[in-house]
């Protein structure tokens, strides 16, 4: 199932984020050179992939500046 996106502050634009999961560790995971996190739920290999993660760990995805689902502040 894919997690809710949030937004986080960051100079003067919004990045988005996922979290999922409550494993005992924390693992924050930078996917990809360009990146989009909520298409990575369409894929069924990565959402697997992201789903395994989150089997031992509270998992953070985020978009990098300029790319994804980040919006400038107008």
């Amino acid at each position: 199932m894919q997690p809710t996106t949030r937004y986080a502050k960051s100079g003067d634009v919004h990045v988005a984020y996922q979290l999922f999961s409550d494993g005992p560790k924390n693992l924050v995971f930078v996917l990809g050179f360009i990146s989009h996190i909520e298409n990575y739920w369409d894929e069924p290999r990565c959402a697997r992939w992201l789903d395994r993660l989150a089997t031992f760990a509270r998992v953070v995805i985020f978009d990098k500046r300029g790319t994804g689902l980040v919006t400038f502040r107008a």
